[in-house]
Formats: structure tokens, C-alpha cells, sequence
């Protein structure tokens, strides 16, 4: 298996600032201003069509943004990304590949010598 990209942990530091930040701003502003995160959350739901199904609610929704969970999932996503890309001359990303036999590994796994 190959080594990590350099300098990734800091990447991986930066994007952890990043969405700690997103989150705890986002919590504020929906602490001070609820209507107003309200309006901007559904008109973004507008734009993708998610309001649109029937079982729908925002008062069950809305609240997930900016928890706990949401900071986790966010977080895992955008590391993710950043093990996904590469850069010219760098390593290929390790990439989750399913072998035709249907087991699960890493493209990594693959490699020799």
C-alpha cells in the first residue's frame, strides 16, 4: 500500500476548521434569526426538489442542520473529496473499488513493488 499524500493532514485540518466554523455560524444565525434560516434552507430545497415530496416537513428537517451529525457527515464528505482528487505526478486516489468476485477493497491494494 502507498503512502498518504503530503501535506494531506493538513488539508484535512484546514477542512475540519472550515466546517467547525460553517457550523457553529450556521447554529447561531439559527438561534438569532430562525425565520430567516428558515426561508434560505427551503428556498435551497426549492432549487433541488426536495420540497416537493409529500412526506416533506421542514419542522423536522430544518433542525438537523448544524447539529452534531450534520458536522460529522459534512466532515467525513469533504475528507473524502480530498482523498479522492490528486494532483499531476502525485498518487491516484485510493479509491474504493468491488472486484468482479464482489468483494470490497482499495484500488491501493492493487499496487506492486
Amino acid at each position: 500500500m502507498g503512502l498518504p499524500q503530503p501535506g494531506l493532514w493538513l488539508k484535512r485540518l484546514w477542512v475540519l476548521l472550515e466546517v467547525a466554523v460553517h457550523v457553529v455560524v450556521g447554529k447561531v444565525l439559527l438561534i438569532l434569526f430562525p425565520d430567516r434560516v428558515k426561508r434560505n434552507i427551503l428556498a435551497m430545497g426549492e432549487k433541488t426538489g426536495m420540497t416537493r415530496n409529500p412526506h416533506f416537513s421542514h419542522d423536522n428537517w430544518i433542525p438537523t442542520f448544524f447539529s452534531t451529525q450534520y458536522f460529522w457527515f459534512v466532515l467525513k464528505v469533504r475528507w473524502q473529496r480530498l482523498e479522492d482528487t490528486t494532483e499531476t505526478g502525485g498518487l491516484a486516489p485510493n479509491c474504493p473499488v468491488v472486484r468482479l468476485s464482489g468483494q470490497r477493497c482499495n484500488i491501493w491494494e492493487f499496487m506492486q513493488g
